[in-house]
């Protein structure tokens, strides 16, 4: 009898034991994190690339990639996709957010239940992620757009913005620094006009033929989101407009090569919209293990190396600048 009491105990301990969970520290013990990655809009092409970079360091990590986001931008749509991964409990929510204050009740409750949050292109507020991947500073993205601008307006003239929408948070910032900089060295340049596109090339096509209907003298048009530089540029050129208006923004060089190499467009801003999608996928993933914490201030992030983490952000690089003479050497 003892002996067989003994034996019994002996697989209660083992089942007990093999029962039991890892870390109670959601990607410990081995498990396969699951990662959640939201972008505003996913029939962005801008996003599309993103998630191409995404898709790599996934690949590379062995990780379960979840993908899902807004048709176009929204908000609300957003919160209720992070709602949906609450309940479905997926360890790391990767998301670019459509609107900085409203996206940020949803990822506080999200981290409340012990899943991490990372952003990446727009951020919400910082008590509701743990981590920002910033494209480039919004500083420097602003300078550089107002730079030029300028620079294909010929220093002088009249310009407008056509944006994503009027709450996205990223943008608005991008905004503020392009007024310090038109306002500090350029006077004789002169913002007359901001318009919504909602992230959709025929919406900015529209907006863009409303802008030069409205604006006679205008000879620049700054189209701050990648689906409005193609639209914009094309409704200059169905204008017969292209001699004297101007398309510069931030877009894909897939999107608008021939534009460029037209002169229509003098110049694109961007940086390697792939690499964001990658980085943001690495921090999360890193973040999730545990081996990216508060405090740190390098962070190894697969093929980009070592990254700089300046106190919450993670900050990708540099604005680039394509043009004519270096386009045709990206293919994105």
């Amino acid at each position: 009898m003892n002996r067989l009491f003994v034996l019994g105990l002996t697989l209660t301990f083992v089942l007990v034991a093999s029962c039991k969970k890892g870390p109670s520290e959601r990607g410990g013990g081995g498990k396969q994190l699951t990662v959640a990655f939201m972008p505003k809009s996913k029939g962005n092409a801008y996003f599309v690339a993103c998630k191409k970079g995404a898709d790599e360091a996934a690949k590379e990590l062995g990780i379960k990639l979840l993908y899902e986001g807004p048709t176009e931008p929204d908000p609300a749509r957003q919160n209720e996709i992070v709602e949906q991964w609450l309940q479905r409990g997926v360890d790391v929510i990767v998301a670019a957010c459509e609107n900085k204050e409203g996206i940020a009740t949803a990822l506080k409750k999200a981290r409340a239940k012990g899943i991490k949050v990372v952003t990446y292109d727009a951020d919400t507020t910082p008590d509701a992620r743990d981590f920002f991947c910033n494209q480039a500073t919004p500083q420097g993205i602003g300078e550089t757009l107002m730079e030029e601008t300028v620079k294909a307006m010929g220093g002088k003239g009249e310009y407008a913005i056509i944006t994503a929408s009027l709450t996205a948070s990223n943008m608005n910032e991008w905004q503020r620094h392009i007024k310090a900089t038109n306002d500090a060295k350029y006077p004789e340049v002169k913002l007359v006009d901001l318009r919504p596109c909602d992230d959709l090339k025929d919406k900015a096509f529209q907006e863009a033929t409303t802008l030069l209907n409205k604006h006679p003298g205008l000879t620049a048009i700054m189209a701050i989101c990648s689906p409005a530089v193609p639209g914009a540029a094309e409704a200059v050129k169905q204008a017969g407009r292209q001699a004297s208006v101007k398309v510069v923004g931030l877009g894909l060089p897939s999107e608008n090569r021939n534009y460029v190499k037209e002169g229509l467009t003098p110049s694109l801003i961007l940086w390697r919209v792939a690499d964001l999608g990658y980085l943001a996928i690495q921090a999360g993933v890193a973040v999730g293990k545990g081996e990216l914490k508060a405090g740190d201030t390098i962070f190894k992030a697969g093929r980009l190396g070592e990254m700089k983490v300046e106190g919450s952000d993670i900050v990708l690089g540099k604005p680039f600048v394509f043009n004519k003479d270096n386009i045709d050497q990206f293919d994105f």
